[in-house]
């Protein structure tokens, strides 16, 4: 585009009114799904995994975030959902972006909250199919998008 174009059609941008600059940068912008990923850890490092009715391998507790929610609400509300407990998120999220998949994960570390006994996890059909605490040495195949999430956490920097 020349540049005296660009230049004149964000002049009008800027004059737009603010809710119709926010409808055209929605309309014109890619459009991506925003969910949430909880890795769940035991106290003795064992890993909370789910097998999705609609997937082949392993995953973590998680799903799309409703219009409006907050990712940290999401991220409880889809444990909750999924597994049936109530957890407690760990320090800040990472996240992951997959431009391909056109998907965002915030991906959280988390435990059981205080006083839940983590052996009451339960898969919450039909969704979920089974869910089952692994040793972090002995993971089984995993989906894609729980290894980025593990790979995400990995990369930052604990304290």
């Amino acid at each position: 585009m020349p540049p005296r174009l660009l230049g004149a059609l964000l002049q009008v941008f800027r004059r737009l009114p603010r809710r119709l600059r926010i409808a055209v940068v929605h309309l014109a912008g890619p459009s991506f799904s925003v969910g949430t990923v909880c890795v769940i850890e035991r106290a003795d490092g064992a890993l909370l995994l789910c097998r999705h009715s609609y997937k082949r391998n392993w995953g973590f507790p998680g799903g799309l975030l409703n219009r409006g929610e907050q990712a940290d609400h999401g991220a409880r509300r889809e444990a909750h959902e999924e597994v049936g407990i109530d957890i407690e998120l760990v320090g800040e999220p990472s996240v992951v972006i997959e431009p391909y998949e056109r998907r965002v994960d915030v991906v959280y570390r988390a435990r059981p909250a205080a006083g839940v006994d983590p052996t009451t996890a339960r898969p919450h059909p039909p969704e979920i199919i089974a869910c089952q605490w692994f040793s972090p040495d002995a993971l089984p195949l995993l989906q894609e998008e729980a290894a980025g999430a593990l790979a995400a956490l990995a990369r930052r920097p604990s304290g």
